[in-house]
């Protein structure tokens, strides 16, 4: 096994697994497909071990093939993060990467921090529930506008903000003239989210709902979730901010009371020594009032 392993090699490996195909691979890759098979028959031949199988089938990885793409595409974003983070040093080439909340805004953070480092270019990315954490921790984003976190090893959560939860209905549902509506007035409602979001709800509800809740619909995202209350399935806890961004005339936002508000957090590594984006938590903090929608 070599000590060291070659970095382009990595990247044409992971091309041609992704494609499994040699020919989609080089158009990919923007190079001759017998230099790409080259390449990864000088691969095989670093770590002694074959990692495609080629037939008038077609491609496929074998066993280490599918390892070493797992391990790959690690070892690559690293790379890339650290000629990123080397970057701000020099402070040539620089670029912040924002994780965004739906719902929670970041203008006028990154207009402050532009004034204060005009040469850095900011790009917003949008995040989900199910990525918002992994997001920062794989260095896909540097920092990230993100809801409702415990405590994370490695990571530092510092709240910004709390705000009120909206529950959102179907139109036509008999609750949705109400002013205000509790956790005990949805006991017979199915709840299309993660329990953990809402335990006020779970405490409440009935048995088989608790049930159906728990077997019901996965919906990752805003859009999803508001599709299935769209359709009468049944009804979701979403912060304020969150339901100013995303009005329909399918469905009801009603005031939920008795329900723990949202918490707004800046979210980042704690390990990186990173002085471009701690100038961006500096204007961020400052611009904590801006921080929601609506």
């Amino acid at each position: 096994m070599p000590a060291d392993l070659d970095l382009r090699k990595l990247r044409y490996f992971v091309a041609v697994a992704e494609e499994l195909n040699f020919g989609r691979a080089a158009e990919r890759l923007h190079i001759a497909q017998p230099v790409l098979s080259r390449q990864i028959r000088a691969l095989e031949d670093d770590l002694h071990i074959a990692l495609l199988l080629r037939d008038s089938h077609g491609t496929t990885l074998t066993g280490a093939g599918a390892q070493l793409l797992i391990d790959a595409r690690i070892v690559l974003d690293d790379a890339s993060l650290i000629r990123r983070r080397l970057a701000r040093f020099q402070h040539s080439d620089l670029e912040l990467l924002v994780g965004v909340m739906p719902g929670l805004l970041a203008t006028r953070a990154i207009s402050d921090f532009q004034d204060d480092v005009p040469g850095c270019r900011v790009n917003v990315i949008r995040l989900g529930w199910n990525n918002q954490v992994d997001s920062v921790r794989s260095g896909a984003v540097d920092v990230a506008y993100a809801r409702d976190l415990p405590e994370l090893p490695g990571l530092v959560v510092r709240e910004l903000v709390q705000e009120p939860r909206d529950v959102v209905l179907p139109i036509g549902h008999r609750l949705a003239s109400q002013s205000s509506i509790t956790p005990s007035d949805l006991r017979n409602e199915l709840l299309l989210q993660d329990a953990a979001v809402a335990p006020e709800w779970l405490a409440e509800a009935s048995p088989s709902r608790r049930r159906d809740a728990a077997a019901g619909p996965a919906a990752d995202t805003v859009e999803e979730k508001l599709e299935l209350v769209a359709a009468g399935r049944g009804f979701i806890v979403l912060p304020r901010s969150t339901t100013a961004a995303y009005r329909r005339p399918d469905v009801v936002v009603v005031p939920a009371v008795a329900f723990a508000p949202s918490r707004v957090c800046l979210l980042w590594r704690a390990d990186d020594l990173d002085p471009i984006r701690d100038r961006f938590i500096t204007a961020a903090i400052g611009q904590t009032e801006n921080a929601l929608a609506g």
